[in-house]
Parts: C-alpha cells; structure tokens; sequence
C-alpha cells in the first residue's frame, strides 16, 4: 500500500473527480456520470492506496475496468496522476478524440478493452495468472459491476481464479443495485448474499461500504489467506449529486446548465461542512 492514506484527502479527491466529470459532460451530449460516482472511491483506493508507480511513471500493478460505462471515473484520475493528457479528455467522444464511452486498449493507462461486459474478470485472472508463470510481482485490480454478474464468463473465472491460488488478484464489485433500468436485487433476487457464493468458490470474500474509504483499504490490507480477494462493496448509484441518485434516466446523459449548476453547488456544499 501506499504509505500514510489520508482519507480526508481521498474524500477530497473524489469530489473535484466528480466535478471534473460533470465538466466533461457539458462538451458532449451524454456520458455515463451516475455509473462513474457509485465507484468514484472504489477506483481512488486502488490508485492511491495500492496501485504501485514504477520510476519511468508507469504503474507495476494492474488495473482493470470491467464495468467499462464507469471509464470516466478512470480517466479523471489518470489525468490527475499525469498519466492522461488533458487534452485527451477535454477531447472526449468528439471526432477527434481518442477517448471513446468505454476503455480502449492503447489508450494511456488503459490496460484492457472492456466495452462488452462480462470479460474484465477472465481478463484479470489471466493476467495474474501469467505473472505467477513468469514470477512477476504484480498485483491485479478489477472493478466490476452488478449487472455483468449476470454473465457466464464472470463465473468461469470465479471458479478458476480459486484453483490457480491467485492471490495476486483482487477483485472489487461496485453493487449499486442497478442494471440499466431496474434494481438487480430485483431483476435477480438469489443474487445475495454475494459473499457466500463467493466462499463456496474459493474466494477470500468480505462486504464493505463502497464509498468508504477506510474500509475499502482496511478489507484489502487485513485480508487473510492465499486465495484471491473479491469484495463486495454497497454503493450509490449517483453518489453526491441528490437528483442523480438511483435515478436510471442518469445512467447515460449530460445535465443541462441547470442541473449542472445545481451538481456544481450540492458537491461544494458538501466539502464546505466537512472541510
């Protein structure tokens, strides 16, 4: 881990991230802002607590956005530890931008493609896979989200990760409780418990508050065993703007000048009183 996490700073962090977001979203006709804060402080613990930078500024441990509509969350930090230009997402989803809706492999940082749900976690399991082969010393992060772990591939690899002892893999699932238009609990009732399912595979499993930050780092650093992490962290889809919360119309669309103002001043707001 990083050394000395400083959690009134993360909380600090993910709010000018959110902002940062909502800014974006006035050059561009919709993006997926509420998708992108329900795992604001999942996707700034791993960067800043444990995702590991190498002297040429590259990172020695890896990062994958399975939930691929919650890119924007990636980006905002990327372009905040130097590793994404500016412009390149002042640029984003415009014809001449590189950035597109979901990650593209190629793009700085970005260690995966991962428009089409359901393959982050193959994806990281192989990669933690191959570095045990090769003796690297390389942990793999993976966000996931709830409504890709309706997807078969998602449990292929959780029932391969366990058998290969990857415990250089840690897996985060933001359950915001929403897939597209419904409630997951809903649409899948014998989802939960999460963790349980988890255990009976193998994994290391725990529950925690997604937006949390001690927490989040606390379930990673007091982990137990061998055997791969996988976390399931309760969120809000939405997170720090009230009209925005669980509300699906928001899983793909830009405020107006209105709502981005009113965003604007309920993000303020909030530092103002826990400044």
């Amino acid at each position: 881990m990083q050394n000395s996490f400083d959690v009134k700073l993360a909380q600090r962090r993910c709010r000018a991230y959110r902002r940062r977001i909502l800014e974006i979203s006035q050059k561009v006709t919709a993006l997926h802002v509420a998708p992108a804060f329900s795992c604001m402080e999942i996707v700034d613990v791993i960067y800043h607590a444990f995702m590991r930078r190498a002297e040429n500024g590259c990172f020695d441990d890896a990062f994958i956005m399975s939930k691929g509509h919650g890119v924007m969350t990636q980006y905002v930090i990327l372009e905040d530890l130097g590793v994404l230009p500016a412009e390149q997402l002042n640029s984003y989803c415009t014809p001449s931008g590189k950035l597109g809706a979901h990650p593209d492999l190629g793009n700085p940082g970005i260690e995966a493609s991962t428009g089409s749900l359901g393959h982050g976690l193959s994806i990281a399991a192989g990669m933690a896979y191959a570095d045990r082969l090769q003796g690297f010393d390389r942990k793999t992060f993976v966000v996931l989200g709830d409504g890709e772990m309706q997807e078969g591939s998602i449990w292929e690899a959780v029932m391969m990760a366990p058998n290969l002892k990857l415990d250089n893999l840690v897996a985060f699932l933001d359950f915001n409780d929403y897939q597209g238009l419904g409630r997951t609990t809903e649409t899948h009732p014998h989802f939960l418990p999460m963790s349980e399912k988890l255990c009976s595979f193998g994994w290391e499993a725990v529950d925690v508050d997604g937006h949390d930050s001690a927490a989040l780092v606390d379930a990673v650093q007091n982990r137990t065993g061998d055997r791969p992490l996988f976390l399931t962290c309760r969120t809000v889809k939405g997170k720090g703007v009230s009209y925005m919360i669980d509300a699906p119309i928001w899983h793909y669309r830009s405020p107006n000048k209105q709502e981005y103002e009113q965003a604007l001043a309920e993000l303020e707001d909030v530092e103002s009183v826990s400044a």
